[in-house]
């Protein structure tokens, strides 16, 4: 097949996040395996206009500001000439309406919305654009077939108006061969770790007034990630006398990440919505349990007292005593984790393409 994939970002973006590790997983996948992949993308300042990814062509038009004035533009000129089989777009931040755009067959690839919670990120007038510019989904993609990474984004998308049997749910993979368990790592003090995005939005400061409330000394909190919401985290740390005990590590590589996943005695995400939570996986498979908020995409990607806890989401209370349980007592940390990495194994990148693959081949031939 000729596949175009519309996204805001490539992996190489320095805002990349978890919608970036999906698509590239997957899509390099299907390019490697002989399909024809192009990657219409957003760039920054001075990046190349145009590159190869994993085997995709990947066409760079405008910034994260300027993209979604320029991508139809851009699909027109350089990217619909060569007539691909199947536009998908990655919807994970303002629809661009490529329904309109002329293409044979369009999916709508969507790893969640943001609805009511840009307003726990943006001003005012920003969350209230983003929340009218998803109003328009039902009529704007009617007749679309959708791919979501999880039941409760299906859920979000029939609640909005799309028939739910036009939604497939592919849950995303976890690479098995980078994030392995290795018990000698572990820790000997207890260890609390957060890996994502530093936005507003994710709540981190829920997880910091947790761990802030524990009654454990020796307990220590690494928070790996960049965003701009770091100076406010790094001023609550202050403000609870904490900066002998949490660690901001920044941007950290894959490396990096895995070896404090495998010292963590517990990941803590405390978001009120995600797509999935791909930390959460990469976690379990490391053999770390996770602490998380009961909400959507966070509950599918751990099981409540077997893989980890779920709490409500926003109960400072609740969240610390779970995460209490686990740096309270290593014996339990090593049997939940044991039962995470049983579980995070049932997850792969190659199952996830190959359903893909099936999927768009089942749109083209439509």
């Amino acid at each position: 097949m000729r596949i175009a994939v519309v996204n805001w970002q490539d992996r190489e973006h320095p805002q990349a996040g978890g919608a970036e590790i999906h698509l590239h997983e997957i899509f390099g996948r299907l390019a490697r395996g002989g399909h024809e992949v192009t990657l219409l993308c957003g760039g920054w300042a001075g990046a190349p206009p145009s590159t190869e990814l994993d085997g995709m062509r990947v066409i760079r038009a405008g910034t994260r500001g300027t993209f979604a004035l320029r991508a139809r533009g851009t699909w027109r000129r350089e990217v619909a000439p060569s007539q691909p089989d199947v536009l998908v777009e990655d919807i994970n931040k303002v629809p661009l309406f490529t329904p309109w755009w002329g293409a044979r067959q369009v999916v709508g690839l969507v790893p969640h919305l943001f609805g009511a919670t840009a307003f726990q990120e943006l001003g005012a007038p920003a969350a209230a654009a983003v929340w009218l510019a998803e109003r328009p989904l039902p009529w704007a993609y009617r007749g679309v077939p959708f791919q979501a990474i999880s039941v409760s984004t299906a859920d979000d998308l029939a609640e909005r108006g799309i028939a739910r049997e036009r939604v497939t749910v592919i849950h995303p993979g976890i690479d098995h061969g980078t994030y392995t368990p290795d018990p000698a790592a572990r820790s000997a003090t207890p260890l609390v770790a957060y890996v994502g995005r530093l936005k507003r939005y994710k709540r981190v400061d829920l997880v910091i007034r947790a761990f802030a409330a524990l009654a454990m000394p020796a307990a220590r909190l690494e928070i790996a990630g960049s965003g701009d919401h770091r100076p406010a985290l790094e001023a609550l740390v202050r403000s609870l006398a904490l900066d002998a005990r949490v660690t901001f590590l920044g941007f950290v590589s894959d490396a990096d990440k895995r070896a404090l996943l495998r010292r963590a005695w517990a990941l803590a995400l405390a978001s009120p919505k995600e797509g999935w939570g791909i930390s959460n996986l990469e976690a379990a498979a490391c053999g770390t349990p996770v602490v998380a908020s009961d909400s959507p995409g966070l509950r599918e990607s751990v099981r409540d007292g077997e893989t980890g806890y779920l709490v409500p989401h926003g109960d400072v209370a609740r969240l610390r005593d779970a995460i209490g349980r686990l740096c309270g007592d290593r014996a339990l940390v090593e049997r939940l984790g044991a039962q995470a990495r049983r579980f995070a194994m049932t997850f792969s990148w190659e199952r996830a393409a190959r359903e893909t693959e099936a999927h768009l081949a089942r749109v083209a031939r439509a």
